[in-house]
């Protein structure tokens, strides 16, 4: 049995794309065969305090210090002691600015092939100022194998390292737990106190500035001018995006009921019940990566608005299964939202199918499966037959 460790600066039940792809992927690894030990840093413990939850995989979760360059020392101590255990095949970096930099360190210190896992913003924002650039093209170059969560990053990543087998593994979605159910969507409506004649936009997942925060306020505005409405946040906002949404309260002509926002919920059914209450999901990212909480969206059968940053135009054909708004046009958010609400219920269902019909063709966890046992099976050839033993995926498209 191969025995993998997985280096995620973010594991389940952390927020984040981050955390659901590297959660999914341990996971998934797991089923393949191999033995995975999951290394997380996290602010809930004491710096340098080591949390065990036994499991498959296991996950030891590391308390972070304030500063990095006293996180990262702690954290090979535990590297070496897992390490002196048993023999790891291969070391997986989830995230390419710190997670991905430490599996390739700690795999070149001891003759480990490493896995760097790029997802969005490690290469959009990290290769700018203040980033460390030159630790990126090192973390690129030496890495055994890089992966891309979508073909922009992919490009992004071969000019940057000069490598051309970077391997696209894109997000996928579970489209036996994300399902249209409106019956569900109602009961969320009624609970939430939301009236008949409301509209209702959704966002999901960790608002901030990044994923649209002062478009999303934009489009709130503009629509309440003509209609009721409410904004469903099916997440949470980041400390740092707080004063920035209070600031849209009282002058802004938004009141406080009009923005709705659940906090972390505790099941991905209760994140499809939230979806379905949505009339519309809205998405207007100013850079992403493949944002898992679309997918979800389209799973479930909402109808979207999104921007075309990083992969989201891999995602969404626009007219077809959704609508997609330049990140230059992003100011028309309002405008995009009333056309929708004010277009036949026919075309709104027509894109709604036509949503959930792709997350079930091309974005099922099978597609990704079949790619990670791929690159086990070239990384580490004895996996093949150990994958071919090992319990059979139950996921079904």
């Amino acid at each position: 049995m191969p025995r993998i460790l997985f280096l995620t600066e973010r594991h389940a039940p952390d927020l984040g794309g981050v955390s659901a792809s590297a959660t999914r992927i341990a996971r998934t690894l797991a089923t393949l065969g191999a033995q995975v030990d999951v290394v997380s840093w996290t602010r809930s413990l004491q710096a340098g305090q080591v949390v065990r939850e036994p499991g498959d995989p296991t996950v030891y979760r590391i308390g972070r210090f304030r500063e990095w360059d006293t996180t990262m020392p702690h954290t090979l101590n535990l590297l070496d002691w897992l390490l002196s255990m048993a023999p790891y095949q291969l070391v997986w970096g989830h995230y390419l600015s710190l997670a991905g930099f430490l599996a390739v360190w700690f795999g070149r210190l001891n003759g480990v092939s490493s896995v760097v896992s790029i997802r969005g913003n490690d290469l959009d924002r990290d290769v700018f100022p203040p980033g460390d650039f030159a630790r990126l093209q090192w973390t690129l170059a030496h890495a055994t194998s890089i992966t891309a969560v979508t073909l922009d990053l992919a490009r992004k990543a071969q000019a940057l390292s000069g490598r051309g087998d970077v391997v696209h593994l894109r997000n996928v979605v579970d489209t036996h737990q994300f399902f249209p159910s409106p019956e569900a969507g109602d009961a969320v409506r009624a609970r939430l106190g939301i009236g008949a004649d409301e509209a209702v936009l959704g966002f999901c997942g960790e608002l901030r500035e990044k994923k649209g925060l002062a478009h999303l306020m934009d489009a709130l505005v503009a629509v309440r001018r003509v209609r009721p409405v409410r904004l469903l946040l099916i997440g949470e906002v980041r400390p740092s995006g707080r004063p920035r949404l209070l600031q849209w309260i009282g002058p802004a002509g938004i009141e406080e009921r009009d923005i709705l926002i659940t906090g972390q919920l505790p099941t991905p059914e209760a994140v499809n019940a939230h979806l379905q209450a949505c009339d519309v999901y809205l998405q207007p990212s100013l850079w992403d990566g493949m944002p898992n909480a679309l997918l979800e969206a389209m799973a479930a059968g909402c109808g979207s608005i999104v921007s075309d940053a990083g992969g989201i135009p891999e995602i969404v054909t626009p007219g077809v299964d959704g609508i997609i708004l330049p990140r230059w046009q992003l100011h028309r958010l309002g405008e995009a939202v009333l056309e929708w609400l004010q277009a036949g219920p026919e075309h709104r269902d027509r894109v709604r199918r036509a949503a959930r019909a792709r997350m079930v063709a091309g974005f099922s966890p099978e597609v990704e499966r079949q790619a990670l046992q791929a690159l086990l099976a070239r990384l580490i050839p004895s996996s093949a037959q150990t994958a071919t033993s090992a319990s059979p995926d139950r996921s079904q498209v």
